[in-house]
């Protein structure tokens, strides 16, 4: 494995149509929705559950590539069975020694970091990528539908439908939405963790491609629009994220609610690229 030698800052840019994106329990399964400017969101949690998604169907859970973090997992249980290796039994610090292992084995744990103390103690990890929220460039119009379903679920609901077996439902969607995330690759933490340069090239590979394998009826279509790589010369880093992430503008282009990509124009300002720093547009 390669280790990874520079710090990088990214722009992933992602769209929803006729979807929801990311509910909020909190209110019925909205869209999430910023109350004081309409701009509507998505979480760094979803958004990481999406590459932890890619990441399990395209490794399939090989050696190196499992998921701490998946559906159905019992925590401790992986906790566990870490401190149950020989390399951890035979180690002096136990704790240090099983969290080793669980960046080892674990893809989302050397990635993203995790808490591991709630069974045998194997630490805390705080991982290289830290992801903000996704915040949409314009307002969005949060909508629910109503919907029927023509079959109920047991005999006493149909006796009470006389037959007609129409059953009420409701379904939340944006009509249009565009999206901004901004991300971080800490060289520094990813020699701690073990992050590669292979594990980055999986991380973008998800970026580029998790939409795809996430389909839900519920979610419309989500797609990956624009992901823009900022890397620095060195572990870091050349410049503050912030004034790079300036650079990237995003405005709509025509009078009107957005309705496609096509609406807007995305603009890289790269004569203001500071020295030591490179770009790159994956997507």
């Amino acid at each position: 494995m390669s280790e990874l030698k520079n710090r990088i800052d990214f722009v992933y840019i992602f769209d929803v149509q006729d979807g929801n994106p990311n509910g909020d329990p909190d209110a019925g399964n909205l869209p999430r929705v910023d109350a004081e400017t309409g701009m509507g969101l998505v979480t760094d949690v979803c958004l990481k559950r999406k590459v932890r998604n890619y990441v399990q169907v395209a490794k399939d859970c090989a050696e190196g590539y499992d998921i701490f973090i998946k559906e159905k997992a019992v925590l401790n249980k992986s906790i566990d069975a870490a401190h149950d290796e020989e390399s951890v039994k035979n180690a002096k610090d136990k704790t240090s020694a099983a969290r080793d292992v669980m960046c080892q084995k674990y893809f989302d744990v050397r990635t993203f970091g995790a808490v591991m103390s709630t069974g045998k103690n194997a630490g805390q990890v705080r991982g290289p990528i830290q992801l903000t929220f996704a915040r949409s460039v314009n307002p969005i119009a949060a909508m629910e539908h109503s919907i029927t379903r023509m079959a109920v679920a047991t005999e006493k609901e149909a006796e009470k439908q006389g037959g007609d077996n129409r059953t009420m439902g409701r379904k939340a969607t944006v009509p249009y939405g565009l999206y901004v995330c901004h991300g971080f690759i800490s060289a520094n933490l990813a020699k701690q963790t073990g992050f590669s340069e292979e594990d980055l090239a999986l991380f973008w590979e998800a970026l580029k491609n998790m939409f795809d394998v996430d389909r839900s009826a519920a979610r419309g279509l989500m797609s990956a629009q624009k992901l823009i790589v900022f890397k620095h010369d060195s572990v870091l880093g050349n410049a503050p994220a912030n004034k790079l992430f300036d650079l990237v503008t995003v405005k709509k282009k025509r009078e009107g609610a957005p309705r496609a990509f096509s609406d807007y124009t995305v603009t890289i300002n790269k004569d203001a690229l500071p020295a030591g720093v490179t770009i790159e547009e994956l997507i």
